[in-house]
């Protein structure tokens, strides 16, 4: 083990200054990355060798069970990744556990991730799915764990997942669908909600595969949620180009909506997109740090208003420049290093208050009736507006993007109520480090139609800034 490791604090020392920090920033969750013993301390604990045992890094059981026991106390729900798609080849740990292939398979084209290195489980054995899900049911029930996020679900559904072709063998109808593997995450997430009330189950799945969050009696896979990858990747890749070319890709934050209610999806900026040369989230917006700061309020809160549940990981927050380096903790004194930092970070602070108050963020994410475009086809100004409702069709939050370094006085936006609409947040706000451009507190609506709504209102859109409108 590195040095770092011995130097990290234990899971009692961390529980106050978490609780405290989660609680004033006010998050609802945190997720740790794999808690479970791992001995390839650069796998981030993805590559587990003791599936019932936190890792002794940190502390003991008890430790852990504390840290979860504080954050609980603290309002905070805990959730884990747990990783049942692969594990190393240790002859230590599960590999040839009795000098056969027991828990993996003995063909390699069936047995071995080529991606990481690591065995796959055996999931058509019974020993090997009661391992696994009493394992799952061992960390809600002994650890009181709120949710567990299965890690790369598409390498278990699929036979031939980075494989080519000869590589793989096929089902017994010759298709490329892993049975079995479907088979246990059908029992895995049926077991988690029957025998854990309460407990989420999130899948990290890349791929189109339908009813990931439906019930198996429909057909679906069981999971609660889905990480929404193709939203992570479009959304980034619309954020890293420059403002003038923008008006061309558009679509990249509307294709979204196509396909929203197929799923119940999580927006995830995880950590595996601050990481490995992809560089920080700030470090990939365009322009200058005005710019890059500017840009990255514009993406936490579209992020925040716009349907399905928010993740995002540390560091993010603070606007951190450098990509997150496991073996050394986040760049803290950026808070004291100029109006940037301190201010995304408040804006994630005011973003996360709005997101409580207002139920139209959080009731509807997965009701067709909760979410409407004001007007999505203004690329030429690049400008996106749309609206959010509670689960009675009221409690409106307009949320109007504008994603140039254009300001746009006097901008004529639909709205579905007149009289005063008070200018909720505004991230170009001098508090997060923006230059003060908005609407002195809020607007007007009179009955003037625009965007196929009975009123509308002329509207100041900042410069690289987002605008809340609220009743």
């Amino acid at each position: 083990m590195k040095k770092s490791e011995f130097e990290s604090p234990g899971y009692r020392e961390i529980a106050a200054p978490l609780v405290d920090y989660l609680r004033k920033m006010g998050f609802t969750h945190v997720e740790f990355l794999p808690v479970a013993e791992h001995a390839y301390y650069p796998s981030w604990g993805y590559q587990v060798t003791g599936f019932f045992a936190p890792t002794s890094r940190y502390g003991t059981p008890e430790d852990f069970q504390y840290l979860v026991n504080a954050l609980h106390e603290g309002g905070i729900g805990v959730i884990v990744d747990w990783v049942p798609a692969h594990f190393p080849r240790d002859e230590w740990a599960l590999a040839k556990f009795d000098g056969t292939a027991l828990y993996e398979h003995e063909d390699p084209r069936q047995g071995s991730h080529q991606d990481w290195g690591t065995l796959i489980f055996n999931f058509g054995r019974h020993e090997v799915r009661n391992f696994l899900t009493a394992n799952a049911l061992f960390w809600c029930e002994r650890f009181h764990i709120d949710g567990l996020r299965v890690d790369a679900v598409a390498s278990m559904l699929y036979l031939d997942y980075s494989r080519k072709e000869g590589e793989w063998v096929p089902n017994k109808y010759g298709g490329r669908e892993n049975l079995e593997a479907i088979a246990f995450l059908r029992e895995f997430n049926h077991l988690v909600h029957t025998e854990c009330e309460g407990v989420v189950t999130i899948a990290e799945e890349s791929t189109a595969w339908p009813l990931v969050t439906r019930p198996p009696y429909l057909g679906g896979l069981g999971f609660s949620f889905k990480w929404n990858m193709g939203w992570m990747h479009d959304t980034l890749g619309y954020f890293k180009r420059d403002s003038i070319h923008r008006k061309y890709h558009q679509n990249d934050l509307t294709f979204a909506m196509l396909y929203h209610y197929n799923e119940n999806f999580m927006l995830p900026l995880s950590h595996d997109e601050v990481v490995h040369g992809k560089g920080s989230l700030l470090g990939r917006m365009p322009g200058d740090d005005w710019q890059k700061f500017a840009n990255l309020r514009c993406l936490l809160t579209y992020q925040w208003m716009f349907p399905g549940k928010k993740l995002i990981f540390m560091g993010c927050e603070l606007g951190q420049p450098k990509e997150w380096n496991a073996n050394s903790q986040l760049d803290w004194w950026l808070l004291d290093a100029g109006p940037y930092h301190k201010g995304t970070q408040r804006l994630v602070e005011d973003l996360n208050r709005l997101y409580r108050d207002r139920h139209a963020l959080y009731q509807t994410d997965f009701d067709g009736g909760g979410f409407q475009w004001i007007d999505c086809a203004d690329n030429e100004n690049s400008v996106l507006s749309f609206l959010r409702r509670d689960e009675h069709g009221g409690g409106e939050v307009v949320v109007i993007l504008n994603l140039t370094p254009v300001v746009r006085a006097d901008y004529r936006i639909g709205l579905p109520k007149e009289g005063f609409w008070r200018e909720a947040l505004n991230t170009d706000a001098g508090f997060y480090g923006g230059t003060n451009v908005g609407n002195g507190g809020g607007v007007t609506a009179d009955s003037y139609q625009v965007h196929s709504q009975p009123f509308s209102a002329a509207v100041t859109l900042p410069p690289l800034g987002v605008v809340v409108l609220v009743k």
